[in-house]
């Protein structure tokens, strides 16, 4: 099979790879459609010692099944890919299960490929009216999906009285702010420091500020979705969250500076980490996204896997101004 291979530091290629060997549990699926994530470009710079070189990346990724009963059927891949018999699994959280692998990490090659083996309860099927690249788009919306819940579960009113504000405009933060909006958000706003991502979210009818020039005042924020996590979105957050008010971090750029614990601890600020989705997230995201409820989705851009590497590029030089990049095979 095609595959595009992550070869080192700031290096891709595309080039044959031998086809993956399904387990027992396990079929192909045809890969048809694959996002370029955040933490794909965290590999490519050659930050993540999870993601030793060489390695197929890629992990946002819809297609078909190419092997056993269920061959031809459309479907979207959630990646992670946990033991049902763990006690985290059992309770419904299997994003926080000690067993839990990723497709794009080692034992699991990713799916920036023509096939990638994943076991069959790890697929949800895609209508037959559903682009499959807006398919591919249900990992990147779960995790939105999934840290707008939990702002709402920790918040003393509904989502329509408070005021949001989304730090980070690429697919993470972009996709957290139609799901707040879907949830009933009615003051809400997205803060980027790119002008290009700026206009993206404009689009989709969302309110944006330049960090730093028009931001949003201190302590004026019910809840902040910090979609970059950095020490300076981190930082941002503390500022602008008010008395009582939730901050959710979800980026995970490197660093951990940022926090103003006194002012967490003496205003009684709720700080909560979250990290993936849950199954059920991940198949509210797929609905949704099926159901036309998230937009019209034109925030993305198309492009051959064969240029992929050129994509990676493109991203890392500030050329796109998609909030996300999808690879199709």
């Amino acid at each position: 099979m095609k595959a595009l291979v992550y070869t080192g530091p700031n290096g891709l290629v595309v080039r044959d790879e031998p086809d993956p060997v399904p387990q027992a549990d396990e079929v192909l699926v045809r890969v048809e459609a694959v996002g370029i994530c955040g933490s794909d470009m965290h590999a490519y710079h050659g930050f993540d010692a999870r993601r030793p070189p060489p390695l197929v990346l890629g992990h946002e990724a819809a297609g078909r099944i190419a092997t056993g009963p269920r061959a031809g059927e459309r479907v979207t891949i959630n990646p992670l890919v946990v033991d049902p018999a763990c006690p985290y699994a059992i309770e419904g959280r299997w994003h926080l299960s000690p067993t839990r692998q990723i497709i794009s990490m080692p034992p699991r090659p990713g799916a920036f490929a023509e096939l990638v083996r994943i076991p069959l309860r790890n697929l949800t099927p895609v209508p037959g009216a559903m682009p499959i690249a807006h398919a591919a788009l249900a990992e990147p919306v779960a995790v939105s999906w999934h840290a707008v819940r939990t702002g709402i579960q920790r918040l003393h009113q509904p989502l329509a009285a408070c005021r949001v504000v989304v730090l980070g405009g690429g697919a993470i933060g972009l996709a957290a702010g139609l799901v707040a909006r879907l949830f009933g958000a009615r003051d809400l706003v997205i803060g980027d420091t790119n002008p290009q991502r700026r206009a993206t979210v404009l689009a989709e009818e969302i309110g944006v500020y330049s960090p730093g020039e028009d931001e949003p005042d201190d302590s004026s924020a019910d809840l902040v979705i910090d979609a970059v996590g950095a020490d300076a979105t981190r930082a941002a957050a503390c500022r602008m969250a008010r008395p009582g008010g939730v901050i959710v971090h979800v980026g995970l750029l490197p660093g951990q500076g940022g926090l103003d614990i006194r002012k967490l601890t003496l205003q009684e600020i709720t700080l909560a980490g979250v990290y993936c989705y849950t199954p059920t997230d991940f198949g509210q995201s797929v609905e949704a996204l099926a159901k036309g409820r998230l937009g019209a989705l034109g925030w993305t851009e198309h492009r051959p896997l064969s240029e992929g590497a050129r994509a990676f590029a493109d991203i890392d030089a500030g050329r796109v101004s998609a909030a996300k990049i999808i690879l199709e095979t």
